[in-house]
């Protein structure tokens, strides 16, 4: 099998869009699912929905694809997670490092998803000579000072980054100078790296305060209703107009005259 060194996915090339390159990921995962259950065809609704985007949307990704489908009969299942999984690469092997084995660290190490998707960790990196040795996810840690090494050895071009943020930019470095193309970043900080080098960034504490800010909006409009139902003020009464004395329409004047239209004038005698 291939390895991650020796090809790079032609999605730039083709001319992908980004923001469909990102759906790419949603569309295999509910494929996949779909394959599992034996299941031949899908349609463009079907899918859209299992991967919680808009049919127009997914049709419009698939024909950057070369991928149409086939009118009353949608698409064929295994030849989409075929073609996307091309797409991304994932006809390979990628192998990955990952330098920081905290708590985070052993828990991606320990995340089963990343083998089955053609990402096999290659190697668990950590600065604390404690760790050194020691197993985690049936891999054994070893120190920073072989991180080079490492890389070159096992032809690593991804690399993933959960190290304290104070730590983070120095790995980053290192990892780019030993020839890292993409990194994914756990550390709350911002990498800088230099043309050509791929960065995506996760921050769960992020996330948490997106979701945070829309629950607090949710419990503003729940505790906002009520409120500005009792504190309604009430419109004006309306005060009917009163003509000018003498004027058609007022006390005395002549309570037969009609409008111009044959109607009654709005405004009646009192």
């Amino acid at each position: 099998m291939a390895t991650g060194r020796t090809h790079r996915p032609a999605t730039r090339s083709r001319g992908i869009p980004e923001a469909t390159v990102a759906r790419l990921p949603l569309y295999l995962r509910a494929l996949t699912a779909l394959s599992e259950r034996s299941v031949p065809t899908v349609s463009s609704e079907e899918l859209a929905t299992a991967a919680g985007v808009n049919s127009a949307k997914l049709r419009k990704d698939f024909s950057y694809l070369g991928s149409y489908g086939t009118r009353g009969v949608g698409y064929d299942v295994e030849y989409l997670v075929y073609q996307i999984s091309r797409e991304l690469g994932l006809t390979q092997d990628w192998p990955v490092v990952i330098v920081g084995i905290g708590n985070l660290g052993a828990a991606l190490a320990n995340y089963g998803g990343f083998a089955s998707r053609g990402f096999r960790v290659a190697a668990l990196i950590d600065a604390d000579p404690a760790m050194a040795g020691k197993p985690v996810a049936g891999i054994p840690v070893q120190h920073t000072d072989e991180l080079e090494k490492i890389i070159t050895d096992n032809g690593v071009s991804i690399g993933v980054i959960a190290t304290p943020a104070g730590a983070a930019q120095q790995v980053c470095d290192r990892l780019v100078a030993a020839g890292i193309t993409s990194i994914l970043n756990f550390a709350p900080t911002v990498l800088s790296v230099p043309d050509g080098v791929d960065v995506r960034k996760v921050d769960l504490s992020i996330e948490l305060q997106i979701l945070a800010f829309h629950e607090q909006r949710k419990a503003g409009e729940e505790v906002g209703a009520p409120e500005e139902a009792a504190g309604a003020v009430p419109p004006p009464p309306v005060t009917p107009h009163r003509a000018p004395s003498g004027a058609p329409g007022a006390p005395g004047a002549d309570s037969g005259r009609q409008g111009p239209d044959g109607d009654v004038p709005a405004v009646m005698p009192a």
